[in-house]
């Protein structure tokens, strides 16, 4: 998912950093079953097979798994790619002008564990917008913040899903709402359903459900504007049970988080085989493979979509999209792709540029992490006014942003680009990886910001940060990825480690995004480029379709660099924690270092060293070297110099290089290693020093400032002048949005 604008999350951050309507009891009751009461806020009463539920305050796992969690490392040599647990067979058919989709689901799941499982618990995210009182907007409300862009739900523009039957064999399911993460009572996003018949160890078991599902006006990853509808989150879908050895768990445990503001999803791996039921004027796309041609019955079209090894489902219709641009795309250990882009008339000049960015996409991220597994990706830019549809990742299918013109060198063809390199990379991170992104968006939200912005590098790609006005104006600021993300992660004050959950955090989402793609880039810099991509292609390779903890990243990171205090050291400061980074130079001389006065002993007596009869001395010394060195650079003489540098530590130690540069050209270069709060390093030398920088590599980007990393003895605008035009440009871009907004 994208976090507004990507210029925004990345350097203006920094910078500029209800009544509802709640849906009616008899909505959220089957036709032959009274709506049951609210559960009562806190914590939820145990299900009757005594399975507990995931902490509300879960977060970053410590403990690596179990090397047969989720049956262990896939080889490619399985009848599937994933360990599929569950199955959906879905019949759905949508309403565009109520905004509804009316839906029958048949949900088969599997019970992994050794133990009789008595009660299930299932999403129904689409309830974060039913109205005010649930988690996703009492959440806004109390924080007093906007998501992501800000578009907000008017009356009549609300969402809901509406269980009207489950049924297990012939028996119907009761159910009650649950807060696992202790929201308010209004919150309806996680149900359990308490089984007719308990589904034994290793046995599987079929709910049939009829539900019904209220669209609202897109403003979160989901919803409608006019003709167009994206289709996410809108079915019921079961919580994952983990088992001993698995993310930390010990005993068999339900995951099943509300649905919060800024937290996203975790689901099973499994299949998916959806019929989509939508007027014939309709365009769909959707995640997986279309199934022969769409079949007419009464004017409507009935679109069949197939998926193994996936774990969500989205889709999308429009009848006012434009012909779908289709092509193909090839890498080694892949299927043959084909790649389509799903555009709105007015942003015809943003689809060659996506589909593109996509296909490169591909070819990076199969190069670098592993080959993509599925034979179809689907992108989609939304109109104009769904913007909060844009910038949302699901399995083989994601959304981007939309421009009428994308000029070269300016801000709409980098946003346009990198939010489809972003998206694309959701799908590894998210979707084939498959993190816990409630508990650890770090691995999610923070790798793959991370693997875009080495994309960007790699290809030699600025951010650009100007529009059609700045460049008028003769102004086109670009700037280094690593350095504009650096300028958007907290670094004076962090008050959140990345590895905290997605939920529950003082500085909000965006400082996983930032402060997870710094620590990592250097880290990066640290143990070398190419053991840090050698050990991110084991750990897809280890972990794909296996839900990996952020103790599992650590332990194969620390593996196969080779440099495991350097790794643990970073995990237990910067990912763990959230601890600042802040060495700087805090003084710098360089002293000729000449006779001094005083008394000393000549033969059998002691003489007297005036300080005027020494003066006479160094000035004829001076003259006398001057003439034999006549072409002598300043900063050398007949006498030493004595450089001092004070460096001073006000965060976490980190392996530091201090270079010294002299007037005769040598340089000394000493290490700084040790976790004292200060050092002096001094040389005595026959030429002057010239400046001092700490760093001089670049590898720490976490480190609060970086303009008191060096010093020179002579005054030097030159920095400043650049960073105040730096500045200054990038102010200009800023006025310039809000200018349009």
């Amino acid at each position: 998912m994208r976090l507004g604008s990507t210029l925004l999350r990345t350097g203006a951050t920094a910078i500029l950093l209800a009544a509802g309507v709640a849906v009616t009891a008899d909505l959220l009751a089957g036709p032959d079953q009274a709506a049951p009461a609210p559960a009562a806020a806190g914590t939820p009463a145990p299900a009757p097979d005594g399975i507990p539920l995931a902490a509300p305050n879960a977060a970053a796992v410590t403990v690596a798994s179990a090397t047969n969690a989720w049956g262990g490392i896939r080889t490619g040599l399985e009848t599937t790619l994933s360990e599929r647990v569950v199955h959906y067979d879905i019949d759905a058919t949508l309403d565009p002008v109520k905004h509804t989709v009316t839906g029958r689901e048949k949900l088969t799941w599997r019970n992994r564990s050794s133990v009789a499982v008595k009660s299930v618990y299932v999403h129904l995210y689409m309830n974060a917008f039913e109205g005010a009182g649930s988690t996703f907007f009492t959440e806004k409300r109390q924080r007093g913040t906007a998501f992501r862009s800000g578009v907000d739900i008017k009356e009549g523009e609300w969402g809901h899903i509406a269980l009207r039957g489950v049924i297990q064999g012939e028996a119907t399911v009761p159910w009650t709402f649950v807060h696992p993460d202790n929201g308010p009572a209004t919150d309806h996003t996680v149900v359990r359903f308490d089984l007719p018949a308990a589904v034994a160890p290793g046995a599987s078991t079929t709910f049939d459900i009829d539900f019904h599902t209220q669209l609202p006006r897109v403003m979160a990853r989901t919803g409608y504007f006019g003709s167009f509808h994206l289709v996410g989150q809108w079915f019921p879908k079961i919580g994952v049970l983990e088992l001993p050895g698995e993310r930390g768990a010990t005993t068999p445990r339900w995951n099943a988080h509300e649905m919060h503001l800024n937290s996203e999803f975790y689901a099973d791996f499994g299949s998916f085989d959806v019929r989509l039921t939508a007027p014939k004027d309709y365009t769909i796309g959707a995640t997986g493979e279309l199934q022969g041609a769409p079949v007419e019955q009464h004017g409507m079209l009935t679109h069949r979509y197939v998926q193994g090894d996936v774990h969500d489902f989205a889709w999308t219709a429009d009848k006012r999209s434009a012909k779908p641009m289709v092509e193909t795309w090839t890498g080694p250990g892949s299927p043959n792709v084909t790649v389509t882009v799903l555009y709105p008339p007015e942003y015809a000049a943003s689809a060659a540029p996506a589909m593109k960015a996509a296909k490169d996409s591909l070819s990076y991220f199969s190069n670098t992490l592993g080959p993509y597994p599925y034979k179809t990706l689907t992108v989609v830019i939304p109109p104009h006014n769904a913007v909060e549809a844009g910038g949302m990742e699901y399995p083989t299918f994601f959304t981007v942003e939309g421009y009428a013109k994308v000029e070269p060198d300016l801000a709409s063809q980098y946003l346009l680009d990198f939010t489809t390199i972003h998206e694309f990379g959701h799908g590894y991170f998210y979707g084939i990886l498959a993190n816990n992104e409630f508990e650890e968006p770090v691995l999610d939200e923070g790798l793959n910001e991370y693997w875009d912005l080495r994309m960007l590098r790699d290809r030699g790609q600025k951010l650009h940060a100007g529009t059609p006005f700045t460049r008028s104006l003769g102004i086109t600021p670009a700037f280094d990825a690593f350095a504009a993300e650096r300028m958007g992660t907290p670094r004076n004050d962090p008050a959140d480690p990345p590895g905290q959950n997605a939920y529950d955090r003082l500085q909000d989402i965006g400082a996983v995004y930032s402060r997870t793609a710094t620590l990592m880039r250097d880290l990066e810099a640290r143990v070398g480029k190419e053991p840090m991509e050698r050990a991110f292609k084991e750990y897809y390779r280890r972990w794909k379709f296996r839900h990996p903890s952020t103790a599992d990243l650590r332990e194969t990171l620390a593996e196969v660099t080779g440099q495991r205090a350097a790794v643990e050291s970073v995990f237990a400061r910067q990912v763990y924690a959230a601890t600042k980074v802040d060495d700087r130079i805090a003084d710098f001389s360089s002293r000729e270092q000449l006779p001094l006065p005083g008394t000393r002993q000549a033969g059998s007596g002691w003489v007297e060293d005036k300080q005027a009869d020494l003066d006479k001395r160094i000035e004829k010394t001076r003259e006398a070297w001057s003439k034999a060195n006549p072409k002598a650079k300043d900063g050398l003489g007949p006498y030493p110099f004595r450089t001092e540098v004070l460096l001073r530590r006000y965060g976490a130690a980190v392996p530091q290089t201090l270079a010294v540069k002299f007037a005769d050209g040598s340089v000394e270069t000493v290490r700084w290693d040790a976790g004292e709060s200060w050092h002096k390093f001094s040389w005595v030398k026959p030429a002057r020093a010239v400046s001092a920088e700490l760093d001089p590599q670049r590898l720490h980007y976490l480190d609060a400032n970086k303009l008191d990393d060096s010093r020179t003895l002579k005054a030097d605008a030159s920095a400043s002048r650049r960073w105040g035009m730096d500045a200054s440009s990038f102010i200009e871009y800023l006025l310039s949005l809000i200018a349009t907004v």
